[in-house]
């Protein structure tokens, strides 16, 4: 294995291994002693790697852009062109442009023959019946959610119902259909689910509920999983 293949993976092994990494994770991983690691994370830093850390104490990579592009494999070049396509069908306005420009600006950065193959890739996604368009700012209710503020909102239920709603945003989930919002709901003092296409008027408040929002995302996960299965 040659230098730069080392170096090639070692920047992928950073990337998939949970951080810190210890050099002796690295140097098993590799086939190579602890001296060399050693030596090849002072080449990457050279080469413009951000990489936190220290003999003793681990290592870990902050992806930096004034790294070479590194190649994807084939299998791997295929499930970011199925993924993309499918968040293009499914995904509010924002976010499948979002997925447009992220495809424009993978075929830019990759090697010529991977981008030949980027662009045409074997796989596809299409809907024939597009989901249900949301009633509020989709965009405004994800940075709501990464911010941990709570918002307000009417919201029609499938008999007909009309409630005013205070919820903690948890997540979103886009279904075929439609996009639902995973939230913990103060009127009913429980997690519930609300379709965007159903809610109008979206408040976004001052009021914060960080940092529990990781907590009770996976709560409610489990939640609906329970009452699915039940």
């Amino acid at each position: 294995m040659t230098k730069t293949e080392r170096l090639f993976r070692l920047m992928q092994t950073l990337r998939q291994l949970p951080p810190p990494v210890t050099a002796e994770q690295l140097a098993q991983d590799l086939g190579v002693s602890g001296r060399t690691i050693h030596r090849d994370i002072d080449a990457l830093r050279a080469l413009g790697a951000v990489i936190d850390g220290a003999a003793g104490f681990g290592f870990t990579l902050i992806e930096d852009a004034t790294l070479p592009p590194l190649g994807f494999g084939a299998t791997e070049l295929e499930a970011l062109v199925l993924g993309l396509c499918e968040v293009q069908q499914k995904g509010d306005p924002d976010l499948a442009e979002a997925a447009r420009t992220a495809l424009r600006k993978l075929r830019a950065r990759l090697p010529q023959s991977q981008a030949d193959r980027l662009q045409h890739a074997v796989l596809s996604a299409h809907s024939f019946a597009p989901p249900l368009t949301p009633m509020v700012d989709a965009a405004m209710l994800r940075q709501a959610t990464w911010d941990e503020r709570q918002v307000g909102f009417d919201y029609v239920d499938a008999k007909g119902d009309a409630t005013q709603r205070q919820v903690k945003p948890l997540g979103l989930v886009y279904f075929d259909k439609s996009s639902v919002l995973v939230a913990w709901c103060l009127l009913r003092q429980d997690f519930r689910v609300f379709r965007l296409d159903r809610m109008r008027a979206l408040v976004v408040t001052e009021t914060s509920f960080r940092p529990h929002r990781v907590k009770l995302y996976r709560e409610a996960l489990e939640h609906l999983r329970n009452q699915t299965y039940s």
